[in-house]
């Protein structure tokens, strides 16, 4: 008998070991550190320039394009006071919207969403709020929602620089839950079209448009709940890192979020009644074909009928009653004279009783 060979253990990587899942590419960070009366915008090269920031500055926002670096990660795991679970999200992605509380900060994961090329894409957004700054991972994806923020900040537009970095965690969480708006209207436009199409012509791609419609809307509603739910975590505050002053401002994000979740169930019911609109109009225009089909079978019967009589090969000369039709001289036009009868006959008839129908039209 032969010895199977076992197989080698790998070793279990540990929870937080965030080192295993990246590469050695660079990350590039930008920085937005303010006050009220100034704005400093800039790259940061190397990540020894963050405690100066923090140091000069009361509010510093971190923008990092990418998972980040092993460099980048443990400096923020070991100067910053980052949790390494939160750090191996961040890195692993594909995470649920939720917000986590640590010692010293708020761990908040948000999807943003996109449509390009007809679809829909979505990208997490990490964030990391604390006393006096903000850090945001996003993935590699070129653009997000967040530049009418950035030039907010630099035209010292509205509250944002009058406030601390929990109203910046706010703004960023209200212009992702905002950007949904224009995704809904995407969808509102694509499933009108949809009904359009239906109505006008049943196409053969429908169904697949259909279900493709109803898997995006499916796919924003599976974004918004836990959205909403952490919205809501963020108002209870456990951490007091939220003012007061700036839990009205929540309230009007999650009254947002509850908005766009009336939408997507209306949208939802709309795909399925256009999928049911696909299949009853699919289905009445079966029973259309087979009923035109059955009343021309109806109206031949009659017909099949005389030409079946007058086939037969009886001998006219063995008796006069064997078919006298076939030496008369009128016996073919009479022949063809019943046949036009019985079909005008049955074909008036299925008219006065409404099976024949006109035309519709489109």
């Amino acid at each position: 008998m032969k010895r199977i060979p076992k197989r080698k253990r790998t070793e279990a990587r540990r929870a937080g070991d965030f080192q295993t899942l990246l590469g050695n590419q660079r990350t590039k960070i930008t920085a937005f550190a303010y006050s009220e009366t100034n704005l400093l915008e800039c790259v940061v090269e190397h990540v020894q320039e963050i405690p100066k920031l923090l140091k000069n500055w009361p509010v510093v926002w971190l923008n990092l394009e990418g998972p980040g670096d092993i460099a980048t990660l443990e400096y923020f795991r070991d100067q910053l006071g980052l949790h390494p679970l939160a750090l191996e999200d961040v890195v692993r992605g594909g995470q649920r919207p939720k917000v986590e509380a640590y010692d010293q900060h708020l761990f908040i994961v948000a999807r943003m969403l996109a449509v390009a090329e007809s679809h829909l894409i979505s990208e997490q957004l990490s964030l990391f709020l604390g006393a006096k700054f903000v850090i945001t991972f996003q993935g590699d994806q070129p653009g997000d929602c967040l530049e009418p923020l950035r030039e907010r900040l630099r035209g010292n537009r509205g509250l944002l620089r009058q406030n601390q970095a929990d109203y910046l965690a706010y703004a960023i969480l209200d212009s992702v839950v905002d950007h949904y708006f224009p995704v809904c209207d995407w969808l509102d436009e694509r499933l009108e079209d949809l009904e359009d199409r239906i109505v006008a012509g049943l196409p053969k791609d429908a169904p697949e448009r259909v279900l493709g419609a109803k898997h995006d809307v499916l796919m924003l509603k599976r974004v918004l709940r836990p959205t909403r739910d952490l919205i809501i975590a963020l108002q209870r505050n456990d951490l007091q890192l939220f003012r007061e002053s700036t839990l009205p401002y929540l309230r009007d994000c999650y009254d947002h979020a509850n908005r766009l979740l009336d939408t997507l169930e209306t949208q939802r019911d709309l795909a399925s009644s256009l999928m049911d609109l696909y299949l009853s109009l699919s289905a009445d225009r079966t029973n259309s074909v087979m009923r035109f089909l059955t009343l021309i079978s109806t109206i031949f019967i009659p017909l099949t009928f005389v030409a079946g009589i007058y086939g037969m090969n009886f001998d006219t000369s063995v008796s006069p009653w064997n078919m006298p039709e076939l030496r008369w001289r009128y016996g073919y036009p009479f022949s063809l004279g019943i046949m036009a009868v019985f079909a005008l006959f049955l074909t008036a008839f299925f008219y006065l009783r409404g099976w024949i129908e006109r035309p519709r039209k489109r």
